[in-house]
């Protein structure tokens, strides 16, 4: 199931690829960490869309190879198990580009994006994004330092799968998320994750989550809430031992 997409006019991609330049988005995404001139060329093509609190941007198996630039919201990205759970790999934010491998060698996709908040996005076709690519040198070797850095991520976790219990998972993954929300120039303070959701990235049952919870509150080390979780210790989540 996907949402009917809402297209803008020119004045509106204006704006967006104003706002994408300005320092409200300098973060560590793919389109964030390109020079302001090729950051305002790459999003000055494809169209924007918006969808709505999960909705599915692409889905796993699809033959579908556009790429999205987020530019407002997260996206969560999942894939589906042999027992026919889904697992959720990661969470992007603004600035972030999803979807490029399709774009890159044209398979399948490996997994579903779905929108965990109300989402804005840049669409650009492979051939647009191919295209870009291919006239600005600088742009592959930051592609392929994000696709490391993903891989990177994915081989830590699960080393901190074999070495950590919940409650370690939980607090290193906190601890994890804060920072990048500060990186982002927000309030380290909140993830917005509910708890199924932070079991599916550390691998782990939702009452799992609950009770490595309970324990980080009593610590106070952090503070729950409906969908989200208030960091009050980051520095303390990191080198937590249960």
């Amino acid at each position: 199931m996907s949402a009917l997409p809402v297209h803008d006019t020119q004045g509106a991609v204006a704006a967006t690829v104003e706002r994408m330049t300005t320092a409200t988005l300098a973060v560590a995404g793919f389109a964030s960490a390109l020079p302001e001139h090729e950051r305002a060329e790459l999003l000055a093509r494809g169209h924007q869309r918006r969808y709505p609190r999960n909705a599915r941007v692409f889905c796993e198996g699809d033959s579908s190879d556009f790429v999205i630039v987020i530019l407002e919201g997260r996206v969560k990205i999942v894939v589906t198990t042999e027992d026919g759970n889904e697992s959720l790999l990661g969470v992007r934010g603004p600035g972030e580009l999803v979807g490029e491998l399709a774009a890159i060698d044209s398979e399948p996709r490996v997994a579903t994006a779905m929108a965990l908040d109300p989402l804005t996005v840049r669409v650009i076709t492979a051939d647009e994004f191919q295209d870009f690519v291919a006239h600005h040198g600088d742009a592959v070797l930051r592609l392929m330092r994000m696709m490391i850095g993903r891989l990177r991520e994915a081989d830590r976790r699960r080393i901190e799968f074999g070495a950590n219990d919940a409650a370690g998972r939980v607090a290193h993954l906190l601890a994890e998320l804060a920072a990048e929300r500060e990186a982002r120039g927000h309030d380290p303070a909140e993830v917005r994750l509910s708890q199924q959701e932070i079991a599916e990235l550390i691998g782990a049952s939702r009452e799992s989550v609950s009770r490595a919870l309970a324990v980080l509150r009593d610590r106070r080390l952090v503070r729950t809430g409906r969908r989200s979780v208030a960091v009050l210790n980051v520095d303390a989540l990191r080198s937590f031992t249960a």
